[in-house]
């Protein structure tokens, strides 16, 4: 199995929300509707929007496996508009989704491996990312096994969303 990392741009904004929808079909299965809710992301107009504002703005990555877009994220130089940026450059994970039928395989790990580098080589040593930090927490430790430490708890939205937002240094 090889990992390929690729850059995208908007024109990927279709592929992604594909990951996403997979993403949320997964959760769903699971039980674990909190997190992005239990429709797809590409019938909300206002998560279209987002996926194509962050592809836009941002640089959106792909591992591939085999050939095969597997996961995606997106690196923007700040956090979304519901948190404060950092008094510091930073680069910022925006949107790490997965098709599932690559779950396990190491694609996450590749992309966030890659966000480390592409930051570092930036001259940039601070690596931000937010995620739900609800239900069991598995993806906030999902984060912390692959460097990021917590940094400051959040909520977002009139319900409350609880996030975490998590930090790496990469110089």
């Amino acid at each position: 199995m090889t990992i390929i990392i690729r850059e995208g741009g908007p024109d990927d904004a279709p592929l992604i929300l594909g990951m996403l929808d997979s993403s949320v079909e997964w959760l769903v299965s699971q039980g674990r509707t909190g997190q992005w809710g239990t429709e797809p992301w590409s019938d909300d107009p206002r998560a279209v929007d987002l996926v194509r504002r962050y592809a836009t703005t941002g640089t959106p990555y792909f591992a591939e496996i085999d050939g095969v877009p597997a996961a995606t994220l997106t690196l923007s130089e700040g956090p979304g508009p519901y948190l404060e940026p950092a008094d510091e450059p930073e680069r910022y994970i925006h949107l790490l989704a997965s098709d599932r039928r690559f779950k396990g395989r190491g694609a996450g790990a590749a992309l966030l491996a890659h966000a480390a580098q592409v930051t570092r080589r930036a001259g940039i040593s601070l690596l931000r990312v937010d995620c739900y930090a609800g239900d069991d927490g598995k993806l906030v430790a999902y984060y912390e096994g692959n460097g990021f430490i917590r940094t400051e708890p959040f909520t977002h939205g009139a319900n409350a969303w609880p996030g975490q937002v998590l930090a790496r240094r990469v110089l």
